[in-house]
């Protein structure tokens, strides 16, 4: 999947590259039209298949949006997933000992980590509905849109003292799994009279359909493709920095 990483920053690269063109430094119009930076957190509850691997997790993130003169936004959405609450059972049983321990080459008890990774890229279209006429640039935001979901369950062995655990046997274990998702958010965006004094906020929704990536499992017999449907519910919260060729002479009222 690195290849849809990369083509997630190069289209962040030429947005913001271009974001000049777009944005309008003289305006006279209440409503105005900009590129805007948003750096969010969110603090998610599992659902569906996901409910059953892992408990409750954070993505960190950034949404790079457009909004136009007619309150529409477009643009891109991204977040790194992350937790340390695993629920797999009998993960790692095939190499643990009656006692629940694995023995490294050392003959010590090894020290083994398991964490939730993963991340989400997607498309965003939405709209902003001004609920004051003093700011008709803020209001109520719902956007929403359709990308890629990919999580694992991370493995790390600290000192590397488990033979059975290196690079490629963790694949036997980590439950790669990847697939389309579809994205919903409503909440509330906040444009004020400064350029760092932006936010949004509100719930984000995320059902994935995915399969498992990996041909065969250490401890079972999932097969590769084993489908899924994977969801996750949060509450998000973000700063904007927007992005203008020069701050407007005239700018809305808060």
């Amino acid at each position: 999947m690195n290849k849809l990483k990369t083509v997630f920053l190069c289209l962040t690269l030429h947005f913001v590259q271009v974001s000049g063109v777009f944005a309008q430094s003289g305006i006279k119009d209440s409503v105005i039209r900009f590129t805007f930076l948003g750096l969010n957190y969110g603090f998610y509850a599992p659902g569906g298949d996901l409910a059953d691997r892992f408990g409750n997790c954070s993505m960190a993130g950034m949404d790079l949006l457009h909004k136009t003169s007619h309150n529409l936004v477009f643009g891109l959405s991204g977040g790194f997933i992350f937790g340390n609450n695993i629920k797999e059972p009998g993960l790692m049983s095939a190499i643990t000992t009656s006692g629940g321990e694995i023995i490294g080459a050392d003959g010590l008890i090894a020290d083994v980590r398991v964490f939730e990774r993963g991340y989400q890229l997607s498309g965003a279209i939405g709209k902003i509905f001004p609920v004051s006429k003093l700011n008709p640039n803020s209001g109520i935001l719902l956007m929403g849109g359709p990308g890629f979901l990919q999580h694992k369950i991370r493995i790390e062995t600290i000192g590397n003292t488990v033979p059975m655990l290196n690079k490629e046997y963790r694949k036997g274990y980590d439950r790669l799994t990847n697939g389309l998702e579809l994205r919903e958010f409503i909440g509330f965006v906040s444009f004020g009279n400064r350029q760092l004094v932006n936010f949004y906020a509100g719930i984000e929704c995320i059902q994935a359909f995915t399969g498992n990536r990996r041909s065969y499992n250490f401890d079972n017999a999932a097969l590769n493709g084993e489908k899924r449907t994977d969801l996750l519910f949060g509450l998000k919260v973000g700063w904007i920095m927007p992005f203008y060729k020069k701050k407007p002479k005239e700018y809305y009222l808060y």
